[in-house]
């Protein structure tokens, strides 16, 4: 099965919400730094009252002690999933997961990490990163070292995700930004799929941002892709 996140990425709880409400039924919404570096934690506790299952994505990336010690606040905002960069290797995400568990014992949050941005082109993987290899390669050594340090899953492109699967196990979770409807903008991605692409591939999870959030009427963008999933 693979479910749709809504990505809401709104510049205030105003727009947010006025995008939510247009909703008869909760939907499973990311909510980035644009949102959460304005409002606070406060938005996600207004977001969790209306029914809504929450993915922070905030992408910690720094030493094991202090992503430790920010987990495990995040963990206590009853969030639903949240994220690393699988780039500061396995001793930070290894923390990571501590640090969830100790801040919500018994079910903790998911968590997973982003192998390598959809905005990451090749030229871009070794020219300006320094990286020698191909996408795909590093997606899934950065996939196998989450596997490794406890992590559920991670982040990467539709084109990773089957052969993450066949590196890390079918349950192991792929959830895949730079979802486009056929006809779409591909904006600001450069590794983008439709929906039906994403789902045949085995993503676990479709972010969605854009062809939702702007589209003339939202509620029947989200039902169209969730009808093109079945």
């Amino acid at each position: 099965m693979t479910e749709i996140i809504v990505a809401c990425d709104f510049p205030s709880k105003k727009e947010a919400f006025a995008f939510l409400d247009k909703f008869s039924e909760p939907v499973y919404v990311k909510v980035g730094m644009e949102l959460f570096y304005r409002e606070g934690p406060a938005i996600i506790e207004e977001i969790k009252k209306r029914g809504h299952k929450i993915f922070l994505d905030l992408k910690l990336h720094d030493i094991p002690n202090t992503v430790k010690s920010a987990m495990k606040n995040l963990a206590a905002l009853d969030v639903d999933m949240v994220n690393v960069h699988a780039a500061g290797g396995k001793k930070m995400m290894a923390a990571a997961v501590e640090g969830l568990a100790e801040g919500k014992p018994g079910k903790r949050p998911l968590c997973i990490a982003v192998t390598q941005l959809t905005s990451t082109s090749q030229e871009m993987l070794e020219n300006e990163l320094l990286i020698q290899g191909k996408v795909a390669d590093v997606a899934a050594h950065y996939a196998l070292m989450a596997k490794e340090a406890g992590l559920d899953g991670i982040v990467c492109s539709v084109h990773e995700a089957r052969r993450i699967h066949q590196v890390c196990g079918e349950d192991f979770l792929t959830v895949t930004p730079g979802i486009r409807p056929a006809g779409s903008s591909k904006d600001d991605q450069e590794r983008i799929a439709t929906p039906a692409y994403a789902k045949e591939e085995g993503s676990n999870f479709i972010v969605v941002g854009r062809p939702i959030t702007k589209a003339d009427d939202s509620v029947k963008a989200y039902n169209d892709i969730k009808e093109e999933l079945k």
